[in-house]
């Protein structure tokens, strides 16, 4: 009788047959998982470069428009032959809130924010009680937009705060109740469309007639919707300008 493959755990040494075979499942195993890992590695779609310059507050100066969307407008440096080149900023309050600076609209100011930002989109988050008016300058004067016509797009709802970098990636069902809390609380709408080469486009949500439109879309973030609308351009802002009641869902 062969009692060579015989083995009680407490025994020193595993039978010779045994300890090959443990051996190159181990191996096997941890190759295996190697490659997964790997896979999922190479599968998995990257964060945007999105920062929440937590704790940072800095002082800006501009000019402030507020609306379904509050703006502090300032002008650049740079200046295109001989004419004032403008930089528009999204305004929103601390914590899962909307701006309210409506006290302020086309007036100078300073203020005191926090900024967030995503690639090259940004938005401040005003310290409270910062925002004082500058009498020592005259406001200055605010572009004008250009319509660019009406559009059918389809995309995704988010929150802009923290889809451009409070949070990471901000976007997707995973998002959506923290999403639905900020926009309730009056933090401005962006609507993400993608191009078939995977480009993403933010367009601001704003009524038919400039007016926010927020705690209309609460039922639809997060989730694939058509929207119709006009679209009009800012400086280097998209804003869209849509009847919350002709929103479509897509299956």
């Amino acid at each position: 009788m062969n009692n060579e493959d015989f083995y009680i755990g407490y025994l020193p040494k595993m039978p010779s047959r045994q300890a090959r075979f443990v051996k190159v499942f181990v191996i096997a195993t941890l190759g295996v998982a190697v490659i997964l890992i790997g896979i999922f590695w190479i599968g998995q779609k990257r964060f945007a470069r999105s920062v929440f310059e937590f704790g940072n507050v800095r002082e800006f100066r501009g000019t402030i428009r507020s609306g379904a969307v509050p703006f502090l407008i300032f002008e650049k440096d740079t200046q295109t032959p001989g004419l004032p080149e403008f930089e528009r900023i999204p305004l929103v309050a601390e914590g899962k809130h909307g701006a309210d600076v409506e006290a302020f609209d086309a007036k100078r100011v300073s203020l005191r924010g926090t900024l967030i930002f995503r690639e090259e989109m940004k938005m401040i988050e005003i310290a409270a009680g910062s925002v004082s008016i500058l009498d020592v300058e005259s406001a200055k004067p605010l572009e004008s937009g250009q319509l660019l016509g009406g559009f059918t797009l389809r995309g995704e709802i988010v929150d802009s705060k923290c889809y451009l970098g409070v949070m990471n990636p901000g976007r997707s069902k995973p998002h959506r109740d923290c999403a639905v809390a900020c926009i309730r609380g009056g933090v401005p709408p962006l609507f993400l469309v993608t191009d078939s080469s995977g480009k993403v486009s933010e367009l601001w949500l704003v009524g038919e007639s400039g007016h926010p439109i927020g705690r209309d879309l609460l039922d639809f973030i997060a989730e694939p919707v058509e929207l119709a609308g006009q679209v009009e351009r800012r400086g280097d802002q998209l804003f869209f300008w849509i009847n919350p009641a002709n929103i479509k869902r897509l299956p």
